[in-house]
């Protein structure tokens, strides 16, 4: 019942704080920060009273439609639970940072953002497939709204461009999850959707590697991976700063999640016949998307690209078939859901001061805002990887854990530390140092965002000086053949 509550009460909160505008506009707020922090409290609750205990933790199981082997079907072990920790700790930051950005129609923006919330939650705990497709579906339509509603200039466009890219992905996963039904229905006698009936599914080494496809690209494109992200700098840049809280901590996280849990365990050969070649496009996301960032002139759309580069060890480490490289996956998850959702933040404190997001028209920023300048000093050695910092454990364990499987791949992996030093120090030098146009009377840090950044430091340097809690809540859940190194006659 607890993981059916995790998925209800965002979905009853959306209700409530859209309704409860007709009060006062500012009570949808409160109702949605309540409802987040109820569910990090939960959440956090739990994991602590498990450790780091393997398995299953908890599961829901309740017959749905059974003439087509559908059931309501949720389950949580390590991996789930950390990534419900982090949606509703970020979850509870993104309503705080909309706390004065929304001015209008407050309740349906909340009702949007719990909702997408809710969304994400689902894709994290069901094991039906049938269910997960439909709350990655259930994903889309409010962040759309969040986007097309809330965000700015060219709004719309971004908006239908990341509905459009998106839904193309899901739907070729449809179809995998349908031919996966028919083929393991056809072959056994069983008809279902369930998760743990299929892993074992019979089929030919040919169509088994076409199902992987429709479900990669699904999650390539979420991810996002090039050639595939070209819809993540327009929705980041357009969106509003708690849709690209979301955007870049949480529902990306939706991508990588799908391949360590259904790619990776339901198509075991295909997976290591792909992996030197998908490692080696995630070298190249690594590379590409750390040129493209510090080519940027708009900050919003220069953080956008920093994920493209920090996913792309998403993929070198998930594909290298090893322990280390797993527990770096999962470990880099999370420090990129904090550190880049922290930036995104504070391009949004940015522009509410500054009133343009155009690094030409900033710099010396530091002597009117020194507190600012700290927090952004923080998440930008966090984002370049700087020892002490969450992110560099999670980078060195990929690559550690990457270079038994693809040395060259792993070497070009490692080149894109060197350019995320370089596109991180500009925003430094771009924003709050060097030559001033004017001369800035700016507020500093007010208390809201004291609150919002102080745990966000925390978390960072936790993470980067003690990560073994995440490490020991990961570790079981990885897949056995994910640990285990591809056969040497593979190509690549």
């Amino acid at each position: 019942m607890l993981l059916f509550l995790f998925i209800l009460i965002p979905m009853l909160g959306a209700f409530v704080a859209w309704i409860s505008a007709t009060w006062s506009p500012r009570l949808p707020r409160w109702i949605a920060l309540a409802t987040m922090v109820f569910e990090l409290a939960l959440a956090a609750g739990f994991w602590w009273q498990q450790g780091g205990t393997g398995g299953w933790y908890v599961t829901f199981d309740r017959t749905w439609m059974p003439r087509f082997g559908i059931s309501f079907s949720l389950a949580m072990d390590g991996l789930s639970l950390l990534m419900l920790v982090l949606t509703f700790f970020l979850g509870s930051l993104s309503v705080l940072v909309s706390w004065k950005e929304i001015k209008e129609r407050t309740g349906f923006f909340f009702f949007n953002l719990l909702f997408v919330l809710a969304g994400i939650t689902g894709v994290f705990l069901t094991m039906d497939l049938f269910l997960f497709y439909f709350f990655w579906e259930v994903m889309l339509i409010p962040m759309y709204f969040l986007i097309g509603i809330w965000g700015h200039g060219n709004r719309l466009y971004a908006a239908l461009k990341f509905f459009i890219f998106t839904q193309a992905g899901g739907l070729l996963m449809l179809l995998s999850i349908l031919g996966l039904y028919f083929v393991h229905g056809h072959n056994t006698g069983v008809y279902t959707f369930s998760y743990f009936e299929l892993l074992n599914t019979p089929m030919s080494q040919t169509l088994g590697r076409w199902l992987m496809l429709g479900f990669l690209v699904a999650f390539v494109v979420k991810l996002p991976a090039v050639p595939f992200h070209t819809w993540l700098p327009d929705a980041h840049t357009e969106a509003p700063t708690a849709g690209s809280v979301v955007l870049a901590g949480l529902l990306l996280k939706t991508g990588a999640y799908g391949i360590l849990r259904f790619v990776l365990p339901l198509f075991p050969e295909a997976s290591h016949f792909f992996a030197p070649w998908l490692m080696a496009l995630g070298a190249v996301g690594i590379l590409y998307g750390g040129q493209l960032a510090y080519a940027q002139t708009d900050f919003k759309r220069l953080v956008a690209y920093t994920s493209v580069s920090h996913m792309g060890f998403v993929l070198v480490g998930a594909f290298a078939f090893t322990e280390l490289a797993y527990q770096g996956v999962v470990l880099q998850l999370i420090t990129h859901g904090i550190s880049t959702g922290a930036l995104f933040m504070i391009a949004g404190s940015l522009y509410d001061r500054l009133h343009t997001r155009e690094l030409d028209r900033m710099g010396g920023l530091w002597p009117a805002m020194p507190g600012l300048g700290t927090v952004s000093m923080v998440f930008v050695m966090a984002s370049l990887g700087l020892p002490g910092l969450g992110n560099f454990v999670a980078e060195f364990l990929i690559l550690a854990g990457a270079w038994p499987s693809q040395p060259w791949v792993t070497a070009a992996a490692a080149v894109g530390l060197v350019v995320a030093t370089i596109y991180s120090l500009r925003i430094m030098q771009k924003v709050f140092f060097g030559h001033s146009p004017r001369e800035y009377k700016l507020p500093d840090l007010s208390f809201r965002e004291m609150v919002l950044f102080v745990p966000l430091i925390i978390v960072i340097l936790w993470l980067g000086v003690y990560p073994q809690p995440v490490i020991n809540t990961a570790r079981p859940a990885a897949p056995a053949m994910a640990l285990q190194p591809p056969p040497s006659n593979l190509p690549l």
